[in-house]
């Protein structure tokens, strides 16, 4: 519940408390955890007005999320990393949990879910018997709602070495230090998937690649060439690391470079067949999105730059402030930008096992389009 909807709180409810809200006429609508001087002070976990948030509820949400999980096939041979629970998505507002093998990640958004944290770690011990749990809580996150959060291992065994997991039957060993969000892109995993089927003979530049997972893809694809672009040289080590590891040794080509460098080369050498753009969260508030839209303007531009005549290009948004109204918006502005007319094929949102409750759209966080680059007749 956002803070212009709340007209007022009575009783002295202090910061994670459990309270009521209630409407104008005094009706009951739900139960929530109490974030004070936040956007959203109030998150609703209920509407049965028996139940309290205790540990029944806890061990009720995790195990929902759970078998919601299994009926997508998770875990599987194939893949052992994935989503547990995904927040409002999983009727949880302020945690994540994701499952990597036998490493289980948390991460903590509110002051109302980090006061009952010892239910919840006792509850994922209890249900998942995982060999420890690793907690990644946003230290930005903690700080707005006023929480110290921990870092490392908080139950099990002493720190491991990095999350050993498999992916699509990708086998990938990520050291903790170098992990984005919880470890690992997880909400990616079926567009990956998709540019593996696209990439039979065709040459794919991936930038902001990570330890490329989208570049490993495209080479199990039967890509005639693949370039992995990033700044951050120990994430291209680890990608050549998971590719000799995966028997893809010398099938990739490794370029420690700026974005936007790398695809102003290709373009100036002919392209490549298909161009991933997936750049890290830009925009982590709405304030912060005008900025962000013009950010990605230029990388449309760019990418399409990039394209080989009649090529595709994969533009994403990991930002809900970013959509895929305003992502098709800034493919469309990018592509003018440079004479190309970008034809989206194909739409794609975070996989299955991020879903979304309907009446939340900022659940949507991720989008993707797949277009077409052609020159204007």
């Amino acid at each position: 519940m956002y803070a212009q909807a709340v007209d007022h709180i009575e009783g002295g409810a202090t910061a994670g408390d459990e309270v009521d809200v209630v409407d104008p006429r005094g009706q009951w609508l739900g139960r929530g955890l109490y974030s004070p001087g936040t956007a959203i002070p109030v998150r609703l976990y209920t509407r049965s007005k028996p139940q309290s948030i205790n540990q029944t509820l806890i061990e009720q949400r995790i195990n929902s999320a759970v078998k919601r999980r299994q009926v997508l096939g998770l875990p599987s041979l194939r893949t052992n990393a994935f989503r547990i629970l995904n927040g409002e998505g999983d009727d949880f507002p302020g945690l994540v949990i994701d499952k990597y093998a036998d490493t289980v990640v948390v991460q903590i958004a509110t002051i109302g879910v980090k006061q009952r944290e010892r239910m919840i770690l006792d509850t994922i011990e209890q249900l998942l018997r995982p060999r420890c749990i690793v907690d990644r809580t946003s230290k930005r996150l903690a700080q707005s709602e006023k929480f110290e959060p921990n870092q490392g291992v908080v139950r099990g065994i002493a720190e491991p070495e990095g999350l050993t997991f498999r992916e699509r039957a990708f086998e990938f060993n990520i050291p903790l230090e170098l992990g984005q969000k919880t470890g690992y892109y997880l909400d990616q995993r079926t567009l990956r998937g998709r540019i593996e089927q696209m990439s039979n003979g065709r040459q794919v530049l991936d930038v902001f690649s990570y330890i490329g997972p989208f570049a490993l893809a495209a080479a199990r694809g039967g890509a005639s060439r693949v370039t992995a672009v990033d700044s951050s040289l120990i994430a291209l080590e680890v990608s050549a690391q998971v590719a000799a590891r995966n028997d893809l040794s010398g099938k990739i080509e490794y370029d420690h470079n700026d974005a936007f460098e790398a695809l102003k080369r290709a373009g100036r050498n002919g392209g490549y067949d298909i161009v991933i753009c997936d750049p890290p969260k830009l925009a982590p508030s709405r304030s912060a999105s005008e900025r962000a839209q013009t950010f990605m303007r230029r990388l449309a531009s760019a990418g399409c730059q990039a394209v080989a005549p009649g090529g595709t290009l994969v533009l994403c948004s990991c930002s809900a402030a970013i959509g895929l109204s305003e992502l098709t918006r800034a493919l469309a502005l990018g592509g003018r930008d440079v004479n190309v007319v970008p034809r989206v094929i194909e739409r794609w949102y975070q996989g299955p096992d991020h879903p979304v409750v309907a009446a939340f759209r900022e659940g949507l966080y991720l989008s993707a389009v797949i277009a077409e680059i052609s020159n204007v007749n």
